[in-house]
């Protein structure tokens, strides 16, 4: 009888064992199968899209493509707002999603503006959106500060840089200074022009060759010369850096970085009062080589007055 007992109890047991076995088993699977499930159904990570601190709004662009006139194309305000859209933008001046910068690509080719033999992809200023005719002066007061970088350009035979415009003050005659001297249009010289030249920063002003000249002789583009120019000490390369414009009347500020300055405040300055100015930035070539090219990144662009 004992055994008999000893019997039951032992298949008892080993029934038990293999049971508790099998349900361990099958807790196993499930837990195994659920996380190759998880595993399956994770999404993945979207990439952050990055938009430029700039409002076109006040801008007009100038493209490296000619119209059927031969001159080059211009997308004003409101219809630059859409310029990523826009099939004939999207080669010359385009979005970086990833940087979050507008792009700015330039190269020779036909369509030149008057007065010059180079090409750009360029913004210029407009007070009122779509007109030229309203600008400012010195006097007045205007500050440009932009955010930016070279993102590529091609060497010359001598293994140099092409160098680029990438800011300027433009000088504007008004209507009524245009008819006193003869010309046929408002363009004045530059008063300011900012270079990226093989990986630093270099400005451009204009002197007055007769401090002494007045009304209309001060006008005329041929009564002021160059300077001499000025580099900065800081070399910017390829890297993101900034670059501030202040003027007041009879000056002119450049800061690049928030921790280098140039400052003019001369005769000449005091002298250019009296012409209107515009802004302009962007890329503007400065070479014919054939097969050149450069992009300029734009990250952020802004200006008051």
């Amino acid at each position: 009888m004992n055994n008999f007992r000893k019997e039951i109890l032992y298949i008892l047991v080993i029934a038990f064992l293999s049971v508790n076995a099998t349900c361990q088993t099958k807790k196993g699977s499930v837990t195994d199968a659920d996380v190759k499930v998880e595993k399956r159904t994770k999404k993945k990570k979207k990439k952050k899209v990055k938009l430029p601190k700039i409002d076109l709004s006040h801008w007009k662009v100038t493209l490296p493509v000619a119209n059927e006139d031969g001159k080059p194309i211009e997308i004003s305000p409101p219809e630059i707002l859409n310029f990523a859209k826009m099939e004939v933008a999207k080669p010359y001046m385009y979005i970086d999603s990833t940087r979050g910068a507008i792009v700015f690509h330039a190269m020779p080719t036909d369509s030149k503006t008057k007065n010059t033999k180079y090409t750009r992809s360029e913004l210029r200023e407009q007070m009122v959106p779509g007109d030229n005719n309203v600008n400012w002066t010195f006097k007045q007061g205007a500050n440009m500060k932009g955010k930016l970088a070279i993102d590529a350009t091609t060497k010359d035979s001598n293994g140099k840089y092409h160098r680029t415009i990438i800011m300027q003050i433009h000088g504007r005659l008004t209507n009524e200074q245009r008819d006193l001297i003869g010309e046929d249009d408002n363009n004045a010289p530059p008063i300011l022009k900012i270079y990226w030249d093989n990986g630093k920063i270099r400005v451009k002003t204009k002197l007055l060759k007769n401090i002494n000249a007045t009304i209309p002789e001060i006008l005329h583009e041929d009564a002021w010369d160059d300077d001499e120019g000025f580099n900065f000490e800081q070399k910017v390369g390829f890297s993101k850096f900034t670059l501030e414009v202040k003027v007041s009347e009879g000056k002119m500020v450049i800061v690049l970085n928030n921790n280098e300055f140039k400052v003019y405040e001369n005769i000449h300055m005091e002298k250019w009062g009296v012409f209107e100015n515009y802004f302009k930035a962007g890329n503007y070539f400065q070479t014919r080589d054939e097969g050149a090219f450069s992009k300029v990144r734009y990250y952020e662009l802004s200006v008051s007055h």
